[in-house]
């Protein structure tokens, strides 16, 4: 029984052709993409180009509420101060 004639048209192949790569691409980038936020996608240096790999460590523990707004200024003071420290020659 051929309804549609004596089998798929030549369209018909190119579509299902076209149809397998984009599912193996999307399969493909979407593994990538999961494996990547799974594992992470760095450090704090990459995400914050400006500043010390420190402070953004601060402001991340701040942003998660591990640490509330007085802990925050004061490991920011001390953060700040150490670095002061260490351009004026101290220990």
């Amino acid at each position: 029984m051929h309804w549609f004639g004596f089998g798929p048209a030549g369209w018909m192949v190119g579509m299902m052709a076209v149809t397998m790569v984009t599912f193996w691409a999307v399969a493909v980038l979407g593994i990538i993409a999961l494996v990547r936020h799974v594992l992470g996608s760095g450090s704090a240096q990459e995400t914050t180009p400006t500043g010390s790999a420190a402070e953004a460590l601060l402001a991340a523990r701040f942003a998660r509420g591990e640490i509330d707004a007085a802990e925050y200024q004061q490991g920011l003071d001390v953060l700040r101060g150490a670095d002061d420290r260490r351009a004026a020659g101290g220990s």
